[in-house]
C-alpha cells in the first residue's frame, strides 16, 4: 500500500513507502503499490497483473499517521484473496498484541490472514519477532531455508508467553478499548476550537492528531511537558500509550498535549 511501512531490512524496506528507499538502493523488485483504503485499485492491479501472489498491508497504517480504513476494507481484501488465490499478508508489528483493543487488529473484521507478522509489543520491550502462517502459506519455508542468529531463544520466547498471559489475566484488551475511547473523546473536546487541528482519529490506543502544518518542533514542547510522542509524515502527532493506561494518566496526556499545541501555536 502507498505510505505503508514494514521495516528497514531489505525485503521489508522494498515493500515500504519509496520515500525510505533513498540511500538503500537497489531494492527488491516486484512490488506494486496502490492507495490504501481503495479495494477497486487492488482489483484492477490483480486483473492487469496475473502474476500477483499476495496482498501485504497494515490493518491500520502506523507510520503514515494511524490511518484507519473504512469498515469492510479488510473483509473485501480477504474476499479478493480467496477469489484470486492470493495470500493475505498482514503486518501487525504496530497494531498487534492489543493496541487496537483486540489481540490482533484483523479480529475487528472477523477474518484471518494467511501470514501474520508480529514484533514490538509481543516482547514488551524485549526484542522478538514472529511470523505466523496458515493455509497456502504453510510449509513454503522449510527448516534450514531461512533463519535468525538469535531467533527462538528461550528468554525472548518466555517473555512473549508471559506478555500474552498478563494481557489476558489483567483484562488489558478491554482497558485499551475503554481508555482509547476516553482519550479520543477527551482530545476532540479539548482541541475542537483549534483550527490547526484538522483531524483526530484512532482505534483503541493507537491515536493520531493531524495538523495543518509541519510540526516536528512539537516534540520539543512534549519533552518539556514530560510527554513522549512522535510526529510522522511531518504533520501527524502519533500517540501509542501502553495498555495499562489509567484514566488519570489519560487526563494528563490530554492536558499536556493541549499545552504543547498551544505553545506551538504561540511560536
Amino acid at each position: 500500500m502507498e505510505k505503508g511501512f514494514h521495516g528497514r531490512t531489505l525485503g521489508a524496506l522494498s515493500a515500504s513507502n519509496p520515500k525510505i528507499h533513498v540511500g538503500f538502493e537497489p531494492v527488491v523488485p516486484g512490488f506494486i503499490r496502490v492507495p490504501y483504503n481503495d479495494t477497486s485499485a487492488i482489483e484492477q492491479v490483480i486483473q492487469n497483473n496475473p502474476e500477483v501472489v499476495a496482498i501485504l498491508l497494515e490493518p491500520i497504517q502506523g507510520n503514515a499517521g494511524i490511518i484507519v480504513p473504512e469498515p469492510g476494507y479488510l473483509k473485501t481484501i480477504r474476499q479478493l484473496c480467496d477469489q484470486h488465490a492470493c495470500l493475505m499478508m498482514l503486518d501487525e508489528v504496530q497494531t498487534g498484541i492489543g493496541h487496537t483493543g483486540k489481540l490482533f487488529a484483523y479480529q475487528h473484521d472477523n477474518i484471518v490472514p494467511e501470514v501474520l507478522c508480529l514484533a514490538k509489543a509481543l516482547g514488551n520491550g524485549i526484542p522478538i519477532g514472529a511470523c505466523l502462517v496458515r493455509g497456502a502459506a504453510k510449509g513454503l519455508l522449510q527448516p534450514g531455508q531461512h533463519g535468525s542468529t538469535l531467533g527462538g531463544n528461550p528468554f525472548a520466547t518466555h517473555v512473549a508467553l508471559t506478555v500474552l498471559q498478563t494481557i489476558e489475566k489483567e483484562n488489558l484488551l478491554n482497558n485499551a478499548t475503554k481508555m482509547g475511547e476516553y482519550l479520543l473523546d477527551g482530545l476532540r473536546e479539548a482541541l475542537a476550537a483549534k483550527p490547526i487541528v484538522t483531524g483526530i482519529r484512532g482505534k483503541g490506543l493507537m491515536i493520531a492528531i493531524e495538523l495543518d502544518r509541519p510540526a516536528a518542533e512539537l516534540r520539543k514542547f512534549g519533552l518539556e511537558q514530560g510527554l513522549l510522542f512522535n510526529v510522522t509524515d511531518q504533520r501527524m502527532v502519533r500517540l501509542l500509550p501502553p495498555l495499562i493506561l489509567t484514566q488519570e494518566q489519560a487526563d494528563q496526556i490530554i492536558s499536556r498535549l493541549t499545552t504543547c499545541i498551544n505553545q506551538f501555536i504561540a511560536g
